[in-house]
């Protein structure tokens, strides 16, 4: 919808809807005074504040509508947002007022006059209008996201159920239920409060700039996904009538071509205005130095993006450039040809994604099987593998004791797991070093065995439970 167009459909519903709550008031009003009826002056006085609101909504529309100025510099979106409380806090006094009448005439015991035939049918052709305004007014409020419009639905919304709640009391004086009247108006005011309170949190939310639900996640997620990005470093969303306002600071290398920096400033704001149609976007992207965290993030998040697994992640700072290197898995029976080509566009990619100028080597290696069928190995071998690992381990000075040794026979051979403990304070290269060792050197004594995971644990410690 073009914001010529909008803005008529937004002032003729506001017109239209102000001379159906003045119709509507008027009809009440004479209702109420002929039937003594509270239930119905409740209904009447909740018009009346609606035909008020309607009068401020358009208004509202019609200065909200007004383009940016010196003054203003985003225009005057927000003075919907303003009517829109003003209505809340109309809606609010009315529900106060009306239920204090309410609780009066309970505790007296007031009853309202003889209720004519007239009456509930003048509240049920008030239902079908009211009916019908919100659906109109929710209809344009949607499309020209106006608060102001959003409010008056929201009113005759809170109309309709509340008459719906007063035909039900009129029904019940006729049926001779004398506290009918008076229990339909404290529903009413209990819809009137509800609806006013909903009202003034969401436009509470829009005057204090909160950030529309999840758009904030929405957006970063878009920037930072994108090669090149580094990080974003600020973000700002907020919401001003139908215009989404987004303020958006992202780093990239600085080592990056002036026009590669140009050419991903419109790939994202492209991306960005497909995300949020019309939003007034402010994107700013700063060239820093790149720093081994930064490098570490992003690789990461690349090889991501193309479906792989990184490893063994080195990152150098070089005095004349930035050298890359990592392992690549790939499925073990993948062609060379096509596992090379793979791991050549990763790491052109990230080439791109960390400045263009950057050395970067990857390692190909075959994907470990995921799931492997396997049994408890027999006996003999089982006590075999312990005597040599105990063996192996009882050399080792630094090493407390080995426990829960298990072997797993699978098809290529055999699969050793076991527990260790060392002394809570020595450093996890120094524990590595250990099991590796004991890995490589019972391998060498019992080449049957295919591969050894040993879990280390620090002394003092509960054993590790299987």
């Amino acid at each position: 919808m073009n914001q010529t167009h909008s803005s008529h459909s937004k002032q003729q519903v506001a017109a239209i809807s102000m001379a159906a709550s003045a119709a509507m008031a008027a009809g009440k009003f004479t209702v109420a005074l002929l039937t003594g009826s509270l239930g119905v002056l409740s209904e009447a006085l909740h018009s009346l504040i609606d035909f008020g609101a309607t009068v401020v909504t358009w208004f509202a529309v019609r200065w909200s509508d007004l383009p940016a100025d010196d003054n203003h510099h985003y225009g005057h979106a927000k003075i919907e947002s303003v009517a829109a409380l003003l209505e809340a806090v109309l809606l609010a006094l009315t529900a106060f007022y009306v239920a204090y009448e309410a609780v009066l005439r309970l505790w007296h015991g007031q009853t309202p006059a003889r209720v004519e035939w007239w009456a509930p049918a003048l509240i049920g052709v008030a239902i079908v209008v009211d009916y019908n305004r919100s659906h109109a007014l929710k209809a344009v409020a949607k499309d020209s996201s106006s608060q102001a419009l959003a409010a008056d639905a929201a009113h005759f919304e809170s109309d309709m159920y509340g008459s719906i709640a007063v035909l039900l009391g009129l029904v019940g004086l006729w049926l001779g239920i004398t506290w009918a009247d008076s229990a339909a108006a404290l529903v009413v005011s209990g819809f009137v409060g509800y609806i006013g309170f909903d009202l003034a949190r969401d436009t509470l939310s829009t005057l204090l700039d909160r950030a529309p639900e999840g758009m904030t996640e929405q957006v970063r997620d878009l920037v930072e996904r994108e090669d090149g990005v580094l990080r974003v470093e600020q973000l700002r969303v907020r919401q001003a009538g139908p215009i989404t306002y987004v303020a958006v600071v992202a780093d990239v290398p600085r080592s990056l071509p002036q026009a590669s920096v140009e050419a991903l400033k419109l790939k994202l704001s492209a991306a960005i205005a497909a995300a949020l149609p019309g939003c007034d976007l402010s994107l700013a992207l700063n060239g820093v130095a790149l720093d081994s965290e930064t490098a570490f993030e992003k690789v990461g998040m690349i090889a991501a993006a193309h479906g792989l697994y990184v490893h063994h992640l080195t990152v150098q700072q070089l005095e004349e450039r930035l050298a890359v290197s990592f392992d690549v898995e790939m499925d073990g029976a993948t062609a060379l040809d096509a596992a090379h080509e793979k791991a050549t566009e990763l790491e052109e990619a990230i080439r791109q994604g960390l400045g263009g100028d950057v050395e970067v080597e990857s390692h190909i290696e075959p994907q470990p099987v995921h799931l492997i069928q396997g049994l408890h190995a027999d006996a003999k071998t089982v006590s075999q593998v312990e005597r040599a690992l105990r063996g192996l381990a009882a050399k080792e000075k630094l090493l407390s004791d080995v426990h829960n040794i298990r072997v797993r026979r699978v098809k290529d051979g055999l699969f050793v797991h076991y527990h260790c403990r060392f002394k809570p304070n020595l450093r996890i290269d120094a524990v590595h070093a250990v099991v590796d060792r004991l890995e490589n050197q019972l391998v060498a004594k019992l080449p049957d065995v295919k591969r050894v995971v040993a879990h280390a644990e620090p002394v003092g410690r509960a054993k590790h439970k299987l």
